[in-house]
């Protein structure tokens, strides 16, 4: 009885130990080449973060960027999503460009995410680092 469960086990193990099937072809199909992604959907987002983050001293008086509201705040998340999944789309076979380039995006994956933390704390002052740190 024994020796039948031992068996058993053994092949259930080996089974869960193969490598999974890897597709012929990828999953997915990229729309925009590199400077499309950069201009289309990096390139707006990080603004919204620089357009969040900082002070504007002038003759007038001084302005702070940050949002005042939770909407306001949210947006500023949302965009900073944006600027770390970017960091994944340029990653992508096709779009990486050699050992430079994927920590370049890296980069902007965690400097997005820093952004997004920023922003969940509604900390003006993280948002000004991040939002640096992305540029």
């Amino acid at each position: 009885m024994w020796r039948a469960f031992g068996l058993g086990l053994l092949g259930v193990l080996a089974v869960g130990c193969e490598s999974p099937a890897v597709p012929a072809a990828a999953p997915y199909q990229p729309i925009a080449d590199v400077r499309e992604t950069m201009a289309w959907i990096l390139l707006p987002a990080a603004d919204v973060i620089w357009d969040s983050a900082g002070t504007i001293i002038t003759a007038e008086g001084r302005t702070e960027l940050a949002p005042t509201t939770p909407e306001g705040w949210e947006e500023v998340r949302r965009n900073a999503a944006i600027v770390a999944e970017a960091g994944n789309l340029l990653m992508m076979p096709g779009r990486a460009e050699g050992p430079d380039w994927i920590a370049y995006s890296r980069g902007l994956h965690s400097t997005g995410r820093l952004a997004m933390a920023a922003a969940e704390a509604r900390d003006p002052d993280a948002l000004f680092e991040a939002g640096g740190a992305i540029y």
